[in-house]
């Protein structure tokens, strides 16, 4: 899968209060760049606790599920655009269908 963008998620484990999620964010990275997802499906048969949600929207938890990463998935040109990555908290005050904060 071809990922925008890579400095979505840089800036937010720059940021201090998330340095821990550096890590996680990359082994997601990296294992995404490697994926074929064609399908809500595949994603699920690689991250059973994705949340397939509208919109072409899918919900990756990162860091033992404390922080969300939403990502819009366009399958057949093989992107996933990172539209959103935060804390719980800050997931539960956004609209996954419409959320574009990146």
């Amino acid at each position: 899968m071809r990922i925008i963008a890579k400095s979505t998620i840089k800036k937010f484990w720059a940021q201090p209060d998330y340095r821990e999620a550096k890590g996680s964010l990359e082994s997601w990275y990296e294992e995404t760049l490697k994926a074929d997802w064609q399908s809500p499906q595949a994603i699920k048969n690689q991250y059973g606790n994705a949340s397939i949600c509208n919109n072409n929207r899918v919900v990756f938890n990162i860091g033992g599920n404390k922080y969300r990463l939403v990502v819009e998935m366009q399958y057949r040109a093989g992107i996933a655009w990172i539209k959103f990555i935060g804390t719980h908290a800050q997931y539960d005050l956004i609209d996954v269908e419409t959320v574009n904060d990146y």
